[in-house]
Order: C-alpha cells, then structure tokens, then sequence
C-alpha cells in the first residue's frame, strides 16, 4: 500500500536552479504598458495570448513585448503552479524556470525594434520537457534526483532550433519519471524531481504522461505552446486529457540529440499547442535533418513546410471526397468517448469525406514484441547516456540507477518501484530483441497501418486517441486501459505520424465539468504534413474548443 500523497517541501537543493528559486524574479519584471498585461486579474495574476499566433500578432501590433509575456508567464507559475503549496493542488506543471529567460526576451525586443528578427517564434516564451537539454545552468533531470546536477551546457537540436527561431526557451516542465519507464505500476505525471502533475481541466484526475507538464503547462495559459516527447502515447495522451492539439511525428523528422532517451526505435520529440496551424509552426521549426542523428537523414527530402500545408487546408471544402478509415475496435468502453466520435464522425460526413469502416486488428503480439524491444534498447541506450553525462552525475549506468533509487526510496519510490528498470537490466539487444523489433515494425508498420489505409484506399485513420481522464489514486497505479489507444500504439511502434485534435467534452455525472477527449490521425509514413492539413479541415467543423476552466485566455 502506498502512502498517501503529501506535498515536500521545495527548494534549492535537488536541481541547479529549481522554480522555487527563481520566482522572486519575476515580480522585478514590470509589464510593458497598454499590453495584454493590461487585463491581469486581482491578486497579480495576468493573461497571457492563448495560441502562438496570437501571441506573434500581439508582439507585431506592439500591445505585447517579449519581456512583458515572459514576466506574465513567470507570473502565472507563481500563481497557478507554485510547487511550495501546501494543498494538494498545485500544477507541477512547470519544475524549473531559466534564468536567463528575461535577457531572451529583452533581446528579442531589441531585435524586433532593429528590424532583424530571428525567425517565426521570435519572442515567443516556449516550455520543454525535462529530459530535453538546454544551454545553461538548469539540469536536464528526466524527473529523477539522480540527474539533479545533469548539467550538460549544450541546447539539444531542437532546443537549438527554437533559439534559432528566436523563441524564448521560459524553462524546463515536469514529466512522468524516466518517461514513464521505471515501473509497470507508475502513476502518470508523477516524479520525483517535481511532484505530481494534474490535470488542467480537473486536480483531481490525472494529466497523463510522460509529457505532462508540457501539455498542462499549455493548457493552463502559462505559453502558448510546449516541447514534449513520446515513444508511445507520451505527447498524444496528455494533449488529448489536457485538450490540446499533440503530434507525435514520424520517426526521424525531429532529431533526438540531446534527449534523454527510452527507446531510440521509438523516441521522438514532437509540439504540443492549442491549435494545429501551432502545432504545424513548431514543427516547421524542429523538424530537419542532423548529422548527429543518424535516423533523420531523410528529414529533409521527406519533410515540407507544415505552415503552407495548413493554411492550404483551412477550408472546410477541403474534405469534400477524403478517404478516411474509422477503427471502431479502439473506441474503448465509455459511451461517452463513443457518443462524441461518433458526433465527429457525423460532422466529418456532412463536410462531404467517405468514411470507411476498417476491421479489427488483434494487437497481443505487438505489445509482447514491443516490450522485449523497450526493455532492451533502454538498458543500451541509458548507459550510453550516463556514460556520457556530466561529471557530475554520479550514476553512471542502469545498475547505478537501481542503486540510487534504493538508497534514497523515501523520495523516489514513495508510490511505486522500479520493476521496469530492474527487468531492463537483464535485457540486452541480443538476437531475441533483434528479431522482436522486425517483428514489431512489421506488424505495426507494413501488416498494421499500410494494410489498413492500401486494403480500404484511406489516407488517414481515425480513432479516439484515449479515454477519459481518471482520477488520482496514489495507493493505486494509474488504471488498466478499457480499449482505447489502439491508434496510438500502433502509430509508436511504427514510427509513423498521429496527430490528436480536441473533439469534445466528455460529461462528468454530478458536476458541471467536462473532460477533453481527442480524435486522432494517423497515417503513413512521413505524411505529416497531411494529418495536419485534415486535422486543420476537421478544426473548422468542429469549432471552437473551450479552454481550460481557470485560465486567462486572451484570444
């Protein structure tokens, strides 16, 4: 039995530059006048502009600067995520800010008011995952106090695109340890670094993970958009219990260099926002080729520019004789899930797309083959890791891991262990894991979705991404999936693209609040830039999408 969740202290101590230590600087951060800021709310909160192109409008009109949204989204972490409160429900969404952040934004201001803007997200505050390494003094934990003084002093590639871009690299968000690796039993959004992440549409359930803090974070108007990563359902699921927009990309259009890794045959980072045409935008700036990233070599030939594909598909007309095939086997067991894809459907039909019914696949195989493959590629791929790490960091391999754990289980197995970790060290990417990832690539891939959309002449396949969120029990693990995630799985083991798209609000009997449920995407190989064309056509019909209870949107 678990003990029952209790709110440590924070500090300084376990990360380089935790929240709790920098958060005096932002109050020395004045609002520019006649902003957005204009409209903050009693008690020091403030709005910030919802979506990436608003918030680009705004810093273009000269109602925003730079400076004046990356002190109101320090602000809302104040306000909304502080981990040093005492009840049980704070965010956690956001584990530590940078320092640096206003001298990004100051310099932003000035590039904009010279006239030499970096790039698209010049200004904009942006949020990555904590396993995503970043230039200067915050560590990259991957949620666990063994990385505590992980360190690196190097941006990771799509750290180093966003600088490049001009976007405001704001700090570092909570995530599920260890990507929701270390145990069979672990409770999503949970880690040992920086709490438990809840859910922005409800405390009391969960925000899924492993990328959590990115999507809450997200929805809860403290930026427009986030960084995660998934190997499968880790950027999909929280967008969709968060109600957002999530693509998990093909596997090799982002590049993985400086990420902390599970599976190298599954990992990839990908852009969590409130709109596709955002989501699309961020891609258009992670995405590409690198030379130390041997899997994105056809990054580039393969990819396109994801922003002209979207607005060439803002137009409800657009599915006027789409293809799409519907896995009516992964809409799980909640009639509530079920009522509002079916409401999706209806509308996709009335928009003029053929909708074609796909028959069910068994996917016990797959898992089994999957699982050989995880454990295997991260005992290879985290001891490569830490060997390579700061020196610093006193774990240097899995086995250092598991002792580090052991020796500080107050901390890092209040609620669960370490099964996962354990059962990895005694796998290895022998001729079994050799034939499981062929197996699983197959099955998923060429016998999985290729059959699917060739056998029906579909361009995408839809299906609800997951179910609905569920509530937090820290004496219990997070609950047995009912049916729902079909898509996901099949999408992350293949490497192929799946993007989510808020569809509606699932009703919670007693209470006036809903609950987000997503519709996914998923189609072929490097077809991207597709998904987000008809995930954009599909934005249009279904209208807007409400926000997050408590955030202070500004449209």
């Amino acid at each position: 039995m678990r003990q029952v969740w209790k709110v440590r202290p924070a500090g300084c101590a376990t990360k380089a530059v935790h929240v709790a230590c920098v958060f005096v600087l932002a109050s020395c951060a004045a609002p520019a006048s006649r902003s957005v800021l204009d409209g903050a709310a009693s008690g020091g909160d403030c709005a910030l502009p919802l979506t990436v192109g608003a918030s680009v409008h705004a810093l273009e009109a000269g109602t925003a600067t730079s400076a004046s949204l990356t002190a109101c989204a320090w602000t809302r972490v104040a306000m909304r995520d502080d981990p040093l409160r005492r009840d049980r429900y704070g965010l956690h969404a956001v584990l530590a800010l940078d320092p640096t952040a206003q001298e990004q934004a100051a310099a932003s201001d000035r590039r904009r008011r010279d006239g030499h803007l970096k790039g698209a997200l010049d200004g904009v505050p942006v949020l990555l995952k904590d396993n995503i390494e970043t230039q200067g003094a915050l560590p990259t934990t991957a949620g666990s106090l063994a990385l505590a003084a992980n360190v690196s002093q190097r941006d990771s590639t799509v750290a180093a695109k966003l600088r490049a871009a001009g976007a405001v690299l704001l700090g570092k968000t909570n995530l599920s340890e260890w990507a929701n690796f270390r145990s069979g039993d672990s409770i999503s959004g949970w880690s040992g670094a920086g709490g438990l992440t809840r859910n922005a549409f409800d405390r009391n359930r969960s925000a899924c993970g492993s990328s959590s803090g990115s999507a809450v974070a997200v929805a809860e108007g403290i930026v427009p958009a986030a960084i995660g990563t998934e190997t499968d359902g880790s950027v999909t699921c929280p967008a969709a219990l968060n109600g957002l927009v999530g693509l998990k990309p093909t596997l090799g259009l982002v590049s993985r260099r400086g990420v902390v890794p599970l599976a190298p045959s599954q990992d990839t980072p990908g852009p969590i926002a409130h709109t596709v045409a955002d989501a699309a935008l961020l891609l258009d700036v992670i995405a590409g080729s690198d030379p130390a990233d041997s899997v994105t070599h056809d990054a580039e030939s393969r990819g396109g520019r994801y922003v002209d594909a979207v607005n060439a598909a803002a137009d409800r007309r657009m599915l006027q004789g789409v293809r799409l095939g519907v896995l009516h086997f992964a809409v799980g067991s909640d009639p509530r899930v079920a009522a509002l894809f079916e409401q999706a459907l209806e509308r996709l039909r009335a928009a003029g797309a053929v909708l074609v019914e796909i028959k069910a696949i068994d996917l016990t195989d797959l898992r089994k083959k999957e699982s050989v493959v995880l454990h295997s590629e991260f005992h290879a791929a985290i001891d490569t890791y830490l060997a390579h790490a700061p020196a610093s960091v006193s774990s240097r391999s899995l086995a250092d891991l598991i002792s580090f754990n052991k020796a500080h289980v107050g901390e890092e197995m209040p609620y669960f262990g370490q099964d996962s970790f354990e059962k990895s060290l005694t796998a290895n990417e022998d001729d079994a894991y050799r034939v499981s990832l062929l197996d699983a690539r197959r099955l998923a891939g060429a016998e999985g979705i290729d059959a699917m959309l060739s056998a029906a002449h579909v361009e995408a396949l839809l299906a609800p991404t997951t179910r609905v969120a569920w509530p937090i029990d820290l004496e219990e693990a997070d609950p047995p999936g009912d049916g729902t995630g079909s898509a996901t799985h099949l999408a992350a083991v293949s490497g192929y693209p799946h993007l989510t798209v808020p569809m509606g609000l699932a009703p919670q009997p007693g209470t006036a609040k809903g609950l987000p449920v997503g519709l996914s995407l998923v189609g072929a190989a490097w077809s991207d830039a597709r998904l987000l064309a008809l995930g954009v056509a599909y934005e249009q019909i279904r209208g807007a999408f409400p926000v997050a209870p408590e955030t202070n949107e500004v449209r």
